[in-house]
């Protein structure tokens, strides 16, 4: 059974005397389900039109905010004309309803409904996407926000702000190319006399396809300068809710304005550096779980994390870029927070500098505002993170556990620990579905980490997750780096 935390009780009892409360675009408690459509939409990427997915409802709503305490009482309907599902990304669902095709229920064909209906006790910053194919690299992805109906009275301005890494190629070609073409010759670095290699985030959109198919940089990783691979595809361009910086989303606000923000790396392949500029922030939440809040104006954020920040803007007017600088690159995406009578700056695409690997170590040393209750671990797991650029393949292995089973076997009510010892050259955003884990030990020293769904395990080093075994069912485990996965990199984590 599970312990009722200080956070969920105020979470209740808030549910039960805010009756008021009602977020545009909310789940419905009672009645009909809350209509989601998976769909296609036209977007404009440095002036060429793409077609990309959507997840929308009736109203043009992209994605879903509901209240913590409410049901997720929701009808998503195929209209994409292929086969699609979507998992909800950082909820913990019975595992009939957590949108994995192949393991948890069959792939949605188009034209068809499939109805969800679960508590969802707790507030957060989460999202939704396709683990589909590849159709989370076409933008099948969308915010998925619960708020906590105790902070409505809060003056406090939300922005919820939707990363993605953007290729006009299709992602098929470029899993291919990494597979195929990158497993006989990347070596880790383009090649001196290879005539596309360009610096990191040149765009490979308008070449040629025979240009493309000799083009090693399309797919090469970029290196930091111990070797260490930092990306392994080369991208078009880099979003902010579907905006590049040519033309940036500009957010109005007040002058003196409290503001949240809720930000979500949705990118396949791409780490971020959050970049505040002037402004200093307050990481509060990390993968919708409150942290002992960090202070400051540059935060990492690996794939699939999201990150909330808060802070008070100046008592004048002005305009404040909120950038996301992408790791190992120049590259840049973000929006303008900007007041009525603040003046817009033209922003460039490119840093001055590019960035090195983003830092792993701080965000491994958050402290949690609600750790997992103290507790002997009755399973223990310790898992290699194991494959290379070339070949490209990826894996996980746990010989002793999966001696006798395919999956990572648990006991319902079991504290289960594991440790990843990350053997590649790449660091691993892992993601556990069905649960939230602490990070409990880091390069085999003891931690009091933050409580999260997504961890980043740096290359060379090893990270102890631990989570309790409350909710049966088959649950995947993998890398969230959308070409790892595919490539190997994951596995499930069963219950016996």
């Amino acid at each position: 059974m599970r312990s009722l935390s200080r956070r969920r009780f105020l979470v209740t009892a808030a549910v039960l005397g805010a009756a008021s409360v009602a977020p545009v675009a909310r789940a419905a408690s009672h009645g009909a389900a809350t209509q989601i459509a998976i769909g296609t939409r036209v977007i404009e990427v440095k002036g060429k039109a793409a077609k990309v997915f959507a997840l929308t409802q009736p109203d043009g709503t992209h994605g879903l905010t509901m209240n913590a305490g409410e049901r997720f009482h929701v009808r998503l309907t195929n209209k994409a004309g292929e086969a699609a599902l979507i998992h909800w990304h950082g909820l913990t669902p019975p595992n009939a309803q957590d949108g994995v095709p192949g393991v948890t229920q069959p792939v949605l064909p188009s034209g068809e409904s499939h109805d969800y209906d679960f508590a969802v006790p707790l507030p957060g910053t989460n999202w939704m996407h396709s683990h589909h194919a590849l159709q989370e690299q076409s933008l099948m992805t969308a915010p998925l926000i619960v708020r906590d109906p105790g902070e409505a009275a809060l003056d406090e301005q939300e922005v919820v702000i939707l990363l993605h890494d953007f290729t006009f190629r299709a992602p098929e070609e470029i899993l291919s190319g990494l597979t195929e073409g990158m497993g006989h010759h990347h070596h880790g670095a383009p090649a001196a006399n290879d005539p596309h290699a360009g610096h990191h985030g040149t765009s490979h959109g308008d070449m040629p396809h025979d240009a493309k198919s000799r083009d090693a940089m399309s797919q090469a990783a970029h290196t930091d300068m111990a070797g260490m691979d930092l990306n392994d595809v080369s991208y078009d361009a880099y979003l902010t809710n579907d905006r590049t910086l040519d033309d940036p989303e500009i957010v109005r606000v007040e002058r003196g304005q409290r503001v949240r923000l809720r930000i979500i790396n949705a990118a396949s392949a791409t780490n971020f550096m959050i970049d505040l500029g002037p402004l200093s922030g307050s990481l509060t939440d990390v993968d919708g779980r409150p942290i002992v809040p960090v202070v400051g104006s540059r935060f990492p954020l690996a794939i699939a994390q999201r990150a909330d920040v808060r802070f008070t803007l100046p008592a004048g007017e002005g305009a404040w870029p909120v950038l996301f600088q992408r790791e190992g690159d120049t590259a840049l995406t973000g929006l303008i927070l900007a007041t009525k009578g603040g003046t817009v700056a033209k922003l460039a695409g490119q840093a001055h500098h590019a960035i090195g690997a983003i830092n792993r170590e701080a965000p491994m040393l958050y402290e949690a505002a609600e750790p997992l209750p103290e507790r002997r671990a009755a399973r223990a797991f310790a898992i290699a993170l194991t494959g290379s650029m070339a070949p490209y393949r990826w894996g996980i292995e746990e010989k002793a556990a999966m001696a006798h089973h395919a999956h990572l076997m648990v006991r319902h009510g079991e504290r289960v620990e594991m440790t990843l010892a990350n053997r590649t050259g790449m660091s691993h955003p892992m993601h556990l579905h069905g649960h939230h884990f602490q990070v409990v030990a880091i390069n085999g020293t003891r931690v009091k980490g933050a409580v999260r769904d997504t961890e980043l395990v740096p290359a060379g080093g090893s990270v102890t997750l631990a989570f309790d075994a409350d909710n049966p069912g088959k649950w995947m485990f993998h890398c969230h780096n959308l070409y790892h996965m595919l490539s190997g990199m994951m596995t499930q984590v069963e219950y016996l």
